[in-house]
């Protein structure tokens, strides 16, 4: 391996997942406690291109970005004279930074996405990182909801009140008017709340969702919650996506430099295509926080639930990865503008791209990754680890 990530301190404190934990917090989108942290190659090059990539979470310490850390790891990006450098987001999408040059790429939701375009903030998405439905709704075990139509008249427990734009349209997807629904903020311990019956149910998110299971939130065992996955019940999302500044995608040399980005996070995927546990392990080896806060068997089952919605667009036509699905995204845009989330209604020329998509996985060296992945040695943790059915790559 090439090139060895580091973690670099950004803020003055840091609380571990470990402690979020411990007061009912589960680190995600929004957890602007988490202190800040980058992480880019041990040896930043000076003449690389430099890309900003900027996460919606609170903390990098999670599987979901094992497709940026895999080719920081084995050089990929150094091959490609790219200099990736990650960061902690706070919670807002962080797209005014990304306009303001204060990062060069965001991973907003589509309500936060949508929201920021029609308040006249110059992004456009150019990557569909997850092209189906990642968020899913919580209940307690005991709830006698089966399907997120029959939410209608309850209360929905969100970290903050910016997540009523990735609730609304996905009740309006099954008939159920948002207006019908009450909100209860809970912060951090959203998911507790939850738990301890003070919602009907929450927001949740792959990823997050085998991280719940696999710690018997707040007992032993994993009685106490259930969900209602997103791509089972029927939503066709979108869900969240790389934006840049418009700006950029009219500068043939900013257009080259996200085009090699995106062409590393193809080889994060094949990498993981090749070896999901060799991918988890990565990550996992990553965050010493991480370490402490679930086993081997959670992380590869964390990682293999967003692996598998992020692979989508390579297993539908037109079989590339990133890909934006215009049916999904003009039945989004659609929605929003029903229910008021916009009040101009958006085409798909103001809020995306499909041009760097195919370039990006033509300059992927596919090969390379699966070959690296193959002769990776598992270590005798994740040896004992086991894939979970029902998630293709």
């Amino acid at each position: 391996m090439e090139d060895t990530p580091f973690i670099e301190g950004l803020g003055n404190e840091r609380i571990s997942r470990r402690g979020l934990l411990k007061r009912g917090a589960v680190a995600g989108v929004g957890m602007t406690a988490l202190a800040g942290l980058s992480v880019e190659t041990a040896s930043a090059r000076s003449l690389a291109d430099t890309v900003r990539w900027v996460t919606p979470r609170g903390s990098l310490e999670v599987m979901d970005d094992y497709n940026l850390l895999i080719p920081i790891e084995f050089g990929y990006y150094k091959t490609l004279n790219i200099n990736a450098k990650l960061y902690p987001g706070d919670g807002t999408g962080n797209l005014a930074q990304v306009a303001a040059n204060q990062m060069d790429m965001g991973y907003a939701s589509p309500g936060v996405f949508t929201a920021s375009v029609e308040a006249d903030v110059p992004v456009i998405s150019i990557w569909e990182q997850y092209p189906a439905q990642v968020f899913d709704f919580v209940l307690p075990a005991t709830s006698k909801i089966t399907h997120p139509r029959q939410l209608r008249g309850k209360t929905i427990a969100i970290h903050n009140i910016a997540w009523k734009s990735i609730v609304d349209p996905m009740l309006a997807e099954v008939g159920v008017n948002p207006k019908t629904v009450k909100y209860r903020e809970f912060g951090g311990q959203w998911v507790q709340a939850v738990s301890l019956k003070l919602a009907d149910a929450g927001l949740a998110w792959e990823g997050l969702r085998a991280q719940l299971l696999g710690l018997g939130y707040f007992g032993s065992g994993t009685g106490e919650l259930k969900f209602l996955i997103g791509a089972q019940w029927g939503s066709k999302g979108p869900s969240n996506s790389y934006q840049v500044r418009t700006s950029d995608m009219e500068d043939p040399a900013k257009r080259d430099v996200y085009t090699r980005f995106l062409a590393g996070s193809v080889m994060g995927f094949e990498f993981c295509r090749a070896n999901p546990r060799a991918a988890a392990e990565i990550t996992y080896e990553t965050y010493p926080g991480l370490q402490k806060v679930i086993s081997p068997q959670v992380a590869v089952d964390s990682l293999m639930q967003l692996a598998s919605g992020y692979h989508t667009s390579r297993r539908l036509p037109p079989h590339l990865y990133g890909y934006h699905y215009p049916s999904a995204w003009t039945k989004y845009l659609n929605t929003v503008y029903k229910l008021g989330q916009t009040k101009t209604q958006l085409k798909l020329a103001d809020v995306l791209t499909n041009e760097l998509v195919r370039p990006a996985n033509a300059r992927a060296n596919k090969a390379r990754a699966r070959a690296d992945a193959k002769k990776y040695k598992l270590s005798a943790a994740f040896k004992k680890t086991t894939l979970p059915k029902g998630l293709p790559l």
